[in-house]
């Protein structure tokens, strides 16, 4: 049984269907469905269950997932192990951060890196899900979170500054009240954020017109005049169409975190990313950590 058959497995498993699987690999629709009838037609027993709704692993496929599940860890180990000994500075690297710190805190660290180390192709993933290290989704990443698991090599980067905006012909809102005015918040359903509840307080009579998942989205909301936003700093500072309210109090600090897999931890491309990253970091003005 060949890895890139357990691969299409795996995927078919995990997404349901043979199109969510082919752009999970990027392969084709009709090489995901063929090598999928191999696999079975191989293995003499019908792991799939073909219904409406898509792929249902039957008992057969059920029974062999953990062992298809151990054959992937071994192989991704071994491919983490194999390019965490590379001492060349070429290749591939994936960064992965939320929307706003890609667009925003990344560039100037992606920009000299792209000179110092031309022949290193960079990827940076952004958006809210958390692309998996061990699985090398992603070779580094930026979180406001700690990581979890043992494996991961982690460290706190800085104390990001928040800051609440509101556009600049808007008027300043009574702070302790809010009567009037528009509030725009975070979705909460992926969790609590806690500059978010700072808002509120900040002005209980206020009304929340729009909640986003991206700062990004808020920040442009905020320019045509539709509420206050709280922002990172590098996303509200660096938006001339709209100006930091001066409060008696600034919104929660979060943490910045760097973490990749420990498999890569001598990866040259790897470390001299994050060296730089953590050079550019160290004496950026949205440091709250910084006296």
């Amino acid at each position: 049984m060949e890895w890139s058959d357990v691969r299409i497995f795996l995927a078919v498993a995990r997404t349901g269907t043979l199109g969510a699987a082919a752009r999970l690999l990027h392969l084709s629709h009709p090489t995901v469905g063929r090598r999928l009838r191999a696999l079975e037609e191989a293995t003499g027993q019908m792991l799939f269950q073909r219904t409406t709704d898509g792929f249902v692993l039957t008992e057969e496929g059920t029974a062999i997932l953990p062992l298809a599940e151990q054959m992937e860890d071994s192989a991704l180990t071994m491919a983490r192990q194999l390019d965490g000994k590379q001492r060349t500075l070429d290749g591939t690297l994936r960064v992965s951060s939320a929307d706003w710190f890609g667009a925003y805190v990344l560039p100037p660290v992606v920009a000299e890196y792209s000179r110092e180390y031309p022949r290193v192709d960079i990827e940076v993933l952004t958006g809210t899900r958390l692309f998996d290290l061990a699985q090398r989704e992603a070779d580094v990443a930026f979180r406001i979170v700690p990581f979890e698991g043992l494996d991961i090599v982690q460290k706190r980067l800085l104390r990001m500054r928040y800051g609440a905006y509101v556009a600049i012909a808007g008027t300043d809102p009574v702070e302790g009240d809010g009567t009037g005015s528009r509030l725009i918040a975070m979705d909460t359903s992926t969790g609590a954020f806690p500059d978010i509840d700072w808002l509120k307080k900040c002005f209980p009579n206020a009304s929340v017109v729009l909640q986003s998942n991206n700062r990004n989205v808020q920040a442009q909301m905020c320019a045509r005049g539709i509420g206050i936003a709280v922002l990172p700093r590098p996303v509200g500072d660096q938006n001339s169409a709209i100006r930091r309210l001066d409060l008696g109090d600034d919104p929660p600090h979060r943490d910045i975190w760097v973490g990749y897999h420990r498999d890569l931890r001598r990866l040259q491309r790897l470390r001299a990313f994050v060296d730089l990253a953590t050079a550019h970091l160290a004496n950026a003005s949205f440091d709250a950590s910084r006296p």
